[in-house]
């Protein structure tokens, strides 16, 4: 694969998803219809939003449920004093 250098010193790079089921592709493009993109360019949408999530230390589920865990939170009750906790800024989050 030969690189593609653009103006701004940035190299892109071509990814492929191989077996992705039929269920899954239609719903991705009935996503993308709805935002006016290309399904490619939902796709990529879909992978910057996920990268910047990550970059943030945004918590995925586990983290979350680890947190709960970790604050004496044990039942699904009991999820909105974690939720406030964590929007208030008196929760950090967990250790990786």
């Amino acid at each position: 694969m030969v690189p593609f250098w653009r103006h701004d010193g940035s190299m892109t790079v071509t990814l492929s998803i191989k077996n992705a089921p039929v269920a899954v592709v239609q719903r991705l493009k009935q996503r993308a219809q709805r935002h006016r993109r290309s399904l490619q360019g939902e796709l990529l949408a879909l992978i910057e939003a996920a990268s910047r999530e990550e970059a943030a230390g945004l918590l995925g589920p586990e983290e979350v449920v680890a947190a709960a865990r970790a604050a004496g939170i044990a039942s699904r009750g009991r999820s909105a004093p974690l939720i406030r906790a964590m929007r208030e800024g008196r929760l950090g989050a967990p250790r990786r």
